[in-house]
């Protein structure tokens, strides 16, 4: 087998950042600079169930690739599924190196009326993790070690390019797309992150927006990437086939259910009430749109589905991550109900379906993240914090945010796209294609 530049350059990268790890030594170099608490502020108990909760959402990159993996065609299970898991490979070393500096390191930005916003954090701030260490920082993490916190959103970085993938299945180069993620990483998803999770992050600081989960950070970003890589790759030469393994897409979805409730109960940062409320929207907004989905599908006189299930299930758990935590159980009924009827309208829209989004990536989770967005926005408990709690400024201000994060992960995501396949094209061959990415690109079949 000939060995392409591409592969020496990327183990020459590995290599350079493996040893490169060995300069840096994260526990002894924790800079004094008034960020950080003392280790007695440490709560037991936080820590206990953040380890846990980063256990859960871990589990939601293996589930994903099941809940993909099931759905396209068998010459591409395998292609499918490793697009997701590689993820957890390539994100997480990304993060380490640099991606938790620009995330969460110290804001870069503007200044508007004399205060400082924050667009993207110093890629010197914790390079290699160096800084963080098991002391609790003041403002992000007051009451669990900083490498936990750093660990916890790890994750989160980890399943947003993993989501995308279904969007370009069973056509895309498998080191086109470990290149792209790379790039979406750290061009999109970490400006994105500083902006709405850093305490000094415009969209937090100056916007005011509510994304208690990642509904924008995660959802949004993912499901307009997710779009844009649907137009730049083209359609499938034959996009007409039968899912290829029902029971793995129910598996992958028991999965995401149970990470999920890492994904939002976990992002309270505590064990508190916050993280309960949290877990108990989380499911009941899944159950409400799983129930609402397949009946939705059976009085457009499609039938009830397994697989229609499932979609309506994940639809909910995306609508109700960014407000699972400001809003009431009453109140998720509500949105995953109302998000499940949109979504699946959107699936079913004849002018979508003219682009090939394999798996309906940005109808499920990027429109699941808009009204997620939107609902919040509305129903979000506290005075002046929602439409409905006398916040029409805060309702305002999450319109001109969604269509701020709308334009910049979208073009965004279409820039990376192309300068991606400027430098490895994005696209197989047909003959690839015909033949399946299983074979083509792992040498692996699925049986």
């Amino acid at each position: 087998m000939k060995i392409g530049l591409k592969w020496i350059v990327s183990f020459s990268v590995i290599t350079l950042v493996a040893v490169g790890g060995l300069f840096w030594n994260p526990a002894a170099d924790i800079p004094d600079t008034g960020e950080f608490l003392s280790e007695d502020k440490i709560v037991g108990a936080d820590v206990a169930w953040i380890l846990a909760a980063a256990g859960l959402v871990l589990l939601m990159t293996p589930g994903l690739s099941f809940f993909y993996g099931g759905m396209v065609g068998r010459k591409n299970v395998i292609s499918t599924m490793l697009q997701s898991f590689i993820a957890l490979g390539v994100i997480s070393m990304v993060w380490v190196v640099i991606g938790f500096s620009l995330s969460f390191g110290e804001s870069l930005g503007i200044t508007i009326a004399g205060k400082h916003y924050g667009i993207i954090g110093n890629p010197l701030s914790y390079p290699f993790f160096s800084g963080v260490g098991n002391l609790p920082h003041k403002m992000m993490a007051p009451t669990i070690p900083f490498i936990l916190f750093a660990l916890f959103q790890m994750k989160f970085a980890v399943i947003t390019p993993a989501i995308i993938t279904g969007s370009f299945a069973e056509r895309v180069r498998f080191i086109s797309y470990l290149l792209f993620i790379v790039l979406f990483s750290l061009f999109i998803y970490t400006p994105l992150c500083h902006m709405v999770w850093h305490p000094d992050g415009l969209l937090n600081k100056y916007f005011g927006v509510k994304d208690f989960a990642g509904g924008t950070v995660v959802h949004m970003s993912a499901g307009f990437a997710a779009l844009a890589g649907a137009l730049v790759v083209g359609n499938r030469k034959n996009p007409h086939h039968e899912p290829s393994n029902i029971p793995y897409v129910l598996l992958g979805t028991g999965m995401l259910w149970f990470g999920w409730f890492g994904f939002n109960a976990g992002s309270a940062l505590s064990a508190s009430a916050s993280a309960a409320t949290a877990f108990g929207t989380t499911t009941i907004a899944s159950a409400s749109a799983m129930m609402t989905w397949i009946f939705f599908d059976r009085i457009n006189g499609r039938s009830v589905s397994a697989l229609g299930a499932c979609i309506g299930a994940v639809v909910g758990l995306v609508a109700i991550t960014p407000g699972c935590g400001f809003v009431s159980i009453q109140e998720s009924l509500f949105i995953g109900f109302i998000t499940a009827i949109v979504s699946n309208a959107m699936v079913n829209w004849k002018g979508l379906k003219k682009i090939d989004d394999t798996l309906d990536v940005f109808a499920c989770h990027g429109v699941g993240g808009i009204m997620g967005m939107i609902l919040t926005a509305i129903f979000a408990h506290g005075e002046k914090a929602s439409l409905l709690h006398g916040g029409i400024e805060v309702f305002l201000h999450h319109m001109a945010a969604l269509i701020l994060v709308s334009a910049f992960t979208f073009f965004g995501s279409l820039i990376l796209y192309k300068l991606t396949d400027s430098i490895i094209t994005l696209r197989v061959s047909e003959d690839s294609e015909n033949k399946g990415l299983d074979l083509s690109q792992h040498e692996e079949s699925f049986s």
